[in-house]
């Protein structure tokens, strides 16, 4: 352990009161951004987490060389064929972003450089591309930069004909960008102060953005808005949705200036997405109460819900998670006992058959096959132990083409083993578990083992392929992830059973999954980490309160850990349509069931596991008060001598850093703390 003294943050107590309980919080000081002792306390804490870990220097660097060996530095993306032109992108050796490409005709034609990421990077510590829009004539470029990691975009049109920028740029913009038929508009959302995407402009090129025309403004603040297109480019839609309910207007791509049409006024618990074929809507949705959805049809002339007809029915047993919509097929991706599966209906036979993968544990992602008039669909498989494949699937002929294997130097998946496992929950139910590690594997409790979960908005953490998991895996760490409820991994029902005055179950089953871990001779409380990022930090949070003991280490990334003062507090982005995730605490049971769990309250004076927590300054999902607070107030009540550590990314939002190798750096950074906490540095260094 080391001696150095750790910064104290001052104590300035603040009233917080609601249903007649009150709640003084010592560090609510800490959300001052602007206060110059705020970034003086987050550099210190920063200066003190380095300090801390300065012996594990010569680790990091090892670890990071290590990363960086596993990736193939130059690489390209496979093609994808557009019109008369091949769009891909590539990176390059030491270059930190991707250059986006095309070629006219053939794939022996010159190059031309559509956007460099890198030459956009110059002199900036953080960079994400938003959007990357080619109008449909193909002549010109639509991309929008976020250069802070607050996610507020600015947008760019490029003429890819002179190869020079348009006068007009369009900031305030969120992840929503679509082109109508002509190539001389656009429709694009916008945020407001509080980063909710809320209204629609239409942008026509040549005109000054403080004339762009309002076609929509979502004021109901448990909603956001976005603009889409359907696959065969006929029509723009506008989705209107919350966490429970969707409401979708429509619009033909030919007449930009006319007015989006209501296709069903919004219900509360009706959600549904769409696509086009041939006059004809195709919904994927839950109407009538089928949780796992069903896909109804409609004519576009007639879209509301008194017309809609069955054309898949619901199955309880089986996720319609999204669907693709080609010429001559319809494509789902399902989801059945907490693995995902790709179904291809003939739109001409009505005929359907999944597409069979090679592995038992697997996962697999659809890229974004931007062509309607095909039988070809490309899709990303991989598994825990399997490097990203790109394949190319023959709707006609079923059969798989692969295109591209990653290639991962040195690497060798013949020696890795995956498995999965079932924890009984508290309830009696089963809790699904993805694991890898090397074969040969002794199952004695000894081994180090490093389990992950997320649990929330029905999201599903896929057990796929990350290479810098590597590092780990090659020092003999076990890696497993737990399937909890809150996530989506069986289905709505599994995401329902961990929200709202549910939510507990999350904890509770993450829980099991690292007992049954304990009992099947996998590891020990001694030799087992822990991590989970955003709603997964606050996973981490509430377990490490309920069972402390349990877990040797924890890593806490950009972690939710002050539930019941953010859900209070409608400034704070994503505050209000959080309400149908977590629950609105002016309902005194939501407030009381919140509070009982929330991490930042309920901490005790108690041994806490070493924890290592990172935050964003300029995070808009998870603001950095959150970790802040939680690791100044942990600090001051637990009565062991274990690490905690906080490291504030001063120049990036929530996902961290936006270099591919800085990332990894953080990466090194962490899995150091991770191996060095768990007693395993210095074994090959």
């Amino acid at each position: 352990m080391s001696l150095l003294t750790p910064p104290k943050a001052k104590k300035i107590a603040k009233s917080l009161s609601l249903h007649g309980h009150t709640r003084i919080d010592h560090y609510y000081w800490l959300r001052e951004k602007d206060d110059p002792d705020v970034l003086h306390y987050l550099e210190a804490e920063n200066a003190y987490c380095d300090a801390v870990m300065a012996h594990t220097n010569p680790l990091q660097t090892k670890l990071f060389a290590e990363m960086r060996g596993y990736l193939q530095e130059d690489d390209c993306s496979v093609p994808v064929k557009q019109g008369d032109y091949y769009y891909y992108q590539r990176l390059e050796k030491g270059k930190p972003y991707a250059v986006y490409c095309r070629k006219f005709q053939s794939l022996d034609a010159p190059e031309a450089i559509l956007l460099d990421l890198n030459e956009e990077a110059k002199g900036k510590d953080f960079l994400e591309l938003g959007v990357f829009r080619i109008s449909p004539d193909q002549s010109k470029l639509a991309y929008s930069l976020d250069t802070t990691g607050y996610e507020s975009f600015s947008i760019y049109i490029k003429d890819l004909v002179t190869g020079h920028l348009l006068p007009e740029e369009i900031h305030e913009s969120y992840y929503a960008l679509e082109w109508a038929s002509d190539s001389q508009s656009f429709f694009y959302n916008v945020i407001n102060e509080v980063t909710r995407p809320y209204k629609i402009f239409r942008h026509k090129l040549g005109k000054h953005p403080t004339e762009d025309v309002l076609c929509f403004h979502e004021e109901d603040t448990l909603f956001e808005i976005l603009v889409r297109k359907t696959k065969d480019g006929k029509y723009l839609y506008l989705e209107s949705s919350s966490l429970e309910t969707t409401e979708l207007r429509l619009l033909d791509a030919d007449t930009p200036e006319a007015a989006f049409r209501l296709i069903e006024p919004r219900e509360r618990g009706l959600r549904y997405k769409l696509e086009h074929h041939s006059g004809k809507l195709y919904l994927l949705t839950n109407q009538d109460g089928d949780i796992h959805h069903n896909i109804m049809t409609t004519p576009v002339s007639k879209p509301g819900q008194e017309n809609w007809t069955e054309f898949i029915a619901h199955d309880e047993r089986i996720m319609i998670e999204s669907m693709q919509l080609f010429a001559g097929h319809l494509v789902l991706v399902e989801r059945e006992a907490g693995l995902k599966h790709l179904r291809i209906l003939d739109l001409k036979t009505k005929e359907a058959k999944r597409v069979e993968f090679p592995h038992e544990l697997y996962t697999f992602n659809l890229e974004p096959n931007p062509v309607f008039e095909t039988s070809t669909l490309r899709l990303n498989y991989s598994s825990l132990k399997t490097p990203a494949r790109i394949y190319d699937y023959d709707m006609t002929s079923q059969t798989l083409e692969l295109k591209k294997q990653t290639v991962v130097p040195g690497y060798d998946e013949s020696k890795y083993e995956l498995k999965r496992l079932y924890a009984q929950a508290e309830d009696g139910t089963r809790i699904p578990m993805s694991l890898v590690y090397k074969k040969g594997l002794v199952q004695d409790g000894n081994s180090p083992c490093f389990l992950y979960g997320y649990g929330s908005y029905g999201a599903n953490v896929e057990p796929g392929f990350l290479s810098h998991r590597l590092a780990l895996l090659e020092r003999g760490v076990v890696f497993a992830m737990a399937h909890i409820r809150g996530g989506g991994a069986l289905g709505r029902t599994w995401y329902e059973a961990g929200k709202f005055l549910n939510k507990k179950n999350t904890f509770s089953d993450f829980i099991a999954c690292a007992k049954h871990l304990m009992a099947e001779n996998y590891t020990k409380p001694e030799h087992l980490a822990i991590e989970g990022r955003s709603a997964g930090g606050l996973l981490m949070g509430a377990v490490v309160n309920m069972a402390p003991d349990l877990f040797k280490t924890a890593l806490a990334g950009v972690p939710f850990m002050d539930v019941i003062t953010t859900m209070q507090d409608s400034s704070i982005p994503l505050t209000l349509c959080e309400y149908e995730e977590w629950g609105n605490p002016h309902d005194k049971d939501y407030y009381d069931y919140m509070l009982s769990y929330s991490p930042y309250d309920n901490i005790e004076a108690k041994s806490y596991p070493n924890i290592l927590v990172t935050a964003g300054l300029n995070d808009p999902r998870v603001a950095y008060w959150e970790p802040a607070k939680w690791t100044a107030k942990l600090r001051d009540f637990k009565t062991d001598q274990n690490h905690v550590l906080l490291k504030t990314n001063l120049g990036a939002g929530h996902s961290g850093a936006s270099d591919r190798y800085e990332y990894l750096r953080e990466k090194a950074f962490e899995y150091a703390f991770l191996l060095d906490t768990l007693g395993l540095i210095g074994q090959d260094e």
